[in-house]
């Protein structure tokens, strides 16, 4: 549910938070008051293309943020959120913010992070179901309706046991389809292959060899200026009477003199029979190290034709040899399937057939069980629409079987069918889709009816209506109210109304006003105690006096059924 709405510079709005509630929300106000404000807002932020008009004169940019209360639908969520880098909600609760100012900048962030537009009304659409002149409306969309349709006669898990077969049919497809190929495809392909597989298997490559063969050819290839470079270090220490050696000896008998004349010296004479173990262990060491340079320019030849190879592999192959390792191997099992193409085959084709035949059971068993729930549907949306003023309305759920390509069925993980709702709002007048509704208040009478049928379906934690009151009165306008307290037990549900029986079914009621401050014309929006919704009722209802008071009062204290 949204739990917190703030919109600032926005149209009238010059800084608004609004704190709802679960359950039904009213929001009235008088024409002109701002109460579009809310639904543009909310559009905003649920991936709606923002215009740069609705910013308020003399501000440079808007911002919308809203909080919404994600624990009944945290796997949907959690699922999305994961799936595209965001941050996880805390405490079940997810921070939406969007802004946008005059010079062009269009921020969208998600749990705090940075959100691409299509990604944040793909979110919007998870949460927000809009019923009025709006965009977010599922349940236009074939493909909703098929799910709900699916979900209302209890048909979800058949549905997804053929899912699995479908997605097992849809593998063997792409096996088969990259074994059959014309011969000459085949034929080069196999030729490639082998070539593939022999030339990385004749390299006979090990992981993190190239370093290996790195280090050693750069000993290799430096091996003559090493012994050089080695040779002259001896000389130094040993090799001719300046030497270091011969030096530490001759430092040594003045040491040991200046020891005799005055024995406080015997540290010094230590200090330098130490030194001269230490020279002594580098002249070893080093005598070794430089009798172990070999200068082979046949080994260095070796070296050098391994690192081309290596680099040729890669250029091919993979970035690293581990890479093309795992390339080779790859290649073999692609190998051994080419070379057994027609067994692979016929086990491909055998495997299809048995699939085809259990998804022509199961799938012929769906659409079976669809088209007997459907008069079922029909009738319930049908006494919903009666009730909301539609007396000589027509609703029909179609189904059609989905196309076959050639003498195949195209199967889909939803079975064979498609479903479009249907609706005419006047006897004699063809039925339509949904989508073809020229009114927005008709829209939102049918998306309410069939709401109200699906209410345990439908997965939209947050129901919007606008315009749901248009051309309606009287006992219409009750019954939209009551249906929408009935649906608000499984959704947060927001209505924006003119009409005080829709109002008056609402648990809550907000009410938003416009007053002028320093010359500026500011919208605002408050919760209603009991007797601020009776006053405000009393208005929408025609005026401030008694009877319109006892009308009001009459409205609130209509039990809730009938509200």
């Amino acid at each position: 549910m949204l739990t917190t709405l703030r919109i600032k510079n926005l149209a009238l709005v010059t800084d608004l938070t609004l704190e709802l509630r679960a359950g039904y929300n009213a929001i009235t106000g008088e024409t002109g008051a701002g109460k579009s404000v809310i639904i543009g807002a909310l559009n905003l932020v649920t991936g709606e293309r923002a215009d740069r008009s609705m910013i308020r004169s003399g501000c440079e940019s808007c911002s919308v943020e809203a909080v919404v209360d994600v624990r009944k639908v945290e796997r949907r969520v959690g699922d999305f959120l994961g799936e595209n880098g965001f941050e996880p909600c805390e405490g079940g609760e997810l921070i939406l913010k969007r802004t946008f100012s005059l010079i062009g900048s269009n921020r969208q962030f998600i749990n705090g992070s940075p959100s691409t537009l299509q990604a944040l009304s793909e979110l919007g659409d998870l949460l927000v179901d809009m019923h009025g002149p709006h965009e977010h409306q599922s349940l236009l969309n074939p493909k909703r309706q098929l799910d709900l349709v699916d979900a209302h006669a209890g048909l979800m898990g058949v549905r997804a046991e053929l899912g699995s077969l479908v997605a097992s049919w849809q593998s063997l497809q792409r096996e088969r389809q990259a074994l059959v190929v014309d011969e000459r495809a085949y034929a080069q392909q196999l030729d490639l292959l082998r070539f593939q597989v022999h030339e990385i298997e004749a390299a006979r490559l090990e992981p993190e060899q190239e370093c290996l063969v790195e280090a050693e050819f750069k000993k290799t290839s430096n091996a003559s200026r090493l012994l050089e470079v080695s040779q002259a270090s001896l000389e130094v220490l040993n090799e001719n009477e300046s030497s270091l050696i011969a030096a530490a000896g001759n430092l040594g008998r003045l040491l040991r003199e200046l020891e005799r004349l005055d024995p406080n010296a015997a540290c010094l004479v230590s200090l330098h029979e130490q030194s001269l173990d230490s020279w002594k262990d580098l002249l070893a060491d080093l005598s070794e190290y430089t009798e172990g340079i070999d200068i082979n320019p046949e080994r260095l030849a070796r070296l050098q034709e391994r690192l081309d190879l290596l680099h040729s592999l890669k250029r091919k192959y993979g970035s690293s040899v581990e890479e093309v390792i795992a390339f080779g191997e790859a290649s073999r099992v692609k190998l051994n399937a080419f070379q057994g193409r027609d067994a692979e085959l016929e086990r491909i084709h055998a495997g299809m057939k048995d699939l085809e035949m259990k998804l022509e059971v199961l799938g012929g068993e769906l659409s079976r069980a669809r088209e007997k729930s459907l008069p079922k549907l029909a009738r319930a949306v049908q006494a919903e629409l009666a009730d909301l003023g539609f007396k000589q309305s027509r609703f029909e759920p179609s189904m059609t079987r989905i196309l076959q390509e050639g003498d195949s069925i195209r199967w889909v993980p939803t079975g064979l069918d498609t479903i479009e709702f249907l609706f005419s709002p006047n006897r004699g007048e063809p039925l339509k889709s949904l989508r073809s509704i020229a009114s927005s208040g008709e829209m939102a009478r049918v998306m309410l009816a069939l709401k109200t049928v699906l209410a345990d379906e439908d997965e939209s934690p947050i129901l919007i209506f606008d315009e749901v009151d248009a051309n309606v009165g009287g006992e219409t306008a009750s019954a939209v109210g009551a249906k929408m307290r009935q649906i608000s037990s499984n959704h947060q549900v927001l209505c924006i109304t003119h009409l005080a029986p829709v109002a008056a079914g609402a648990e809550n009621h907000y009410l938003v006003t416009k007053e002028e401050r320093d010359g500026r014309t500011i919208s605002e929006i408050r919760h209603l105690n009991t007797e601020e919704r009776v006053k405000e009722l009393a208005r929408m209802l025609g005026g401030h006096g008694e009877t319109a008071l006892l009308h009001a009062r009459a409205l609130l204290s209509q039990p809730e059924g009938n509200r």
